[in-house]
């Protein structure tokens, strides 16, 4: 007999079915025992006849978390929660777990964050969290199917290389052969030498490492990203309606196969964004934040901070009914030397951040494709020519204007769903102090 998930015994009413799981506990009344059952698509209440002596002496001695084998007769639940249920013919151990579990899955005293991270895949076993990564393959598979039907080209960047991929400190430097190299931070440059290479289109969802010491509840210092490149761009409006498009399909298919589930159990109804985002120039939004309260807005040189992030989102979702915006036009003192300026003003950028829910989730720009500019801006960023060559080389021989974003999957699946950290969002997370498990 083949076995059967718990989200399709609808489909059996009245047959005996065969279904698989963890036991997540036991409810041993007079006359009955009640078994509830997990597996990856949901929960069901299994009812053990005490008539049943062996039966009933089998699931007495079988710990909870459990992974067993259930033969029984579906049958519609007299009580007023589960609307199914199965009557146990037959249980088999399979594997049996020991006692004293570290995660109380029960509810009744609270396992702390850190300690579920320790147990990461006990804590992975309840059914939100599984819903967390459903949420996951139907986006990716979305953008995915996005790019691939513009006729992106998909590449895979080396995560190992001789110079660090943006300007900063942010860089794990590894032995190599006796040579010192360093874990990727960026596709970028690579991205970038797909443009020359008259790739045209290039896309990547990949792993990124960043040295960050942040303990805030976006960093991480291993992460997948999402990553395009464009040439042929007039300027960075072409990117910013690209992730627009992006967006919408990601949201919309999630919301399609899950959207139910995610309002039952993250209590999030799922918003399809409408066409075109709010954008502000960067010097607005810090003018706009700061006579909206912001608590120290004279920090606020050129950037937000994550306070001011989130009051920019909050007056977006008030006056303009939408939970997107895009700030653009940031000053280049902030923005890497690859950026191109402004020609209307050679103190800004032609560069964006998009915020969703008071969250960063990406930034892009139009890059400056010029080799003589480029040498010049990584020069005013007091970068050492010999280290970044080989990307200069890039533009030596004809470079296409071109322009492209990065996100961080993980934060996006956290806004999506209206968590609070990406913790919770990353299948293992990695920080300063956690390596393991």
């Amino acid at each position: 007999m083949k076995r059967v998930l718990i989200e399709e015994l609808d489909r059996y009413l009245n047959q005996e079915v065969i279904i698989k799981g963890w036991l997540k506990r036991i409810r041993n009344l007079k006359a009955v025992m009640f078994i509830d059952l997990r597996d990856f698509s949901g929960d069901i209440q299994l009812l053990v006849l005490k008539d049943n002596e062996d039966l009933v002496t089998k699931v007495k001695n079988i710990t909870l978390e459990s992974v067993i084998s259930v033969k029984g007769m579906v049958n519609k639940s007299k009580g007023p929660i589960n609307k199914l249920e199965v009557v146990v013919n037959d249980i088999e151990v399979e594997c049996k777990a020991q006692n004293l579990i570290p995660i109380d899955f029960s509810g009744k005293t609270e396992t702390s964050a850190e300690v579920r991270l320790n147990w990461r895949y006990l804590d992975l076993r309840q059914q939100e969290k599984a819903l967390i990564f459903k949420v996951q393959t139907i986006f990716e598979h979305a953008i995915r199917k996005y790019f691939v039907s513009n006729d992106f080209i998909e590449i895979h960047s080396p995560k190992i290389t001789g110079a660090p991929t943006e300007s900063g400190a942010e860089v794990f430097e590894v032995d190599y052969f006796g040579t010192k190299a360093y874990l990727t931070q960026s596709p970028q440059f690579y991205k970038q030498m797909a443009m020359a290479a008259g790739f045209g289109k290039v896309f990547e969802i990949g792993s990124v490492f960043r040295a960050d010491r942040s303990h805030t509840t976006v960093h991480a210092t291993d992460f997948t990203g999402i990553d395009a490149e464009v040439s042929w761009i007039k300027s960075e409006e072409d990117i910013m309606v690209l992730q627009e498009e992006l967006f919408i399909e990601g949201i919309t298919k999630v919301k399609e196969k899950y959207g139910n589930q995610v309002k039952a159990l993250f209590n999030r109804e799922l918003v399809i964004p409408k066409r075109p985002f709010p954008r502000i120039k960067m010097a607005d939004a810090i003018t706009l934040v700061s006579a909206e309260g912001h608590s120290n807005p004279f920090n606020l040189e050129g950037d937000l901070d994550a306070e001011g992030q989130k009051i920019l989102s909050a007056y977006i979702k008030k006056h303009h009914q939408h939970e997107f915006v895009f700030i653009t036009d940031f000053p280049y003192t902030k923005r890497p030397f690859y950026h191109m300026k402004s020609e209307q003003d050679a103190l800004l950028t032609k560069s964006f951040d998009l915020l969703w829910n008071g969250v960063e989730i990406t930034t892009g720009s139009q890059r400056e494709h010029r080799y003589d500019v480029l040498v010049k801006q990584a020069l005013e960023k007091g970068l050492n020519l010999e280290t970044i060559n080989f990307y200069l080389d890039f533009f030596k021989y004809g470079c296409p204007p071109h322009g492209g974003f990065g996100s961080g999957l993980a934060r996006i699946l956290m806004v999506l769903l209206g968590l609070d950290s990406i913790r919770e969002t990353s299948y293992v997370f990695r920080n300063q102090k956690r390596l393991w498990p």
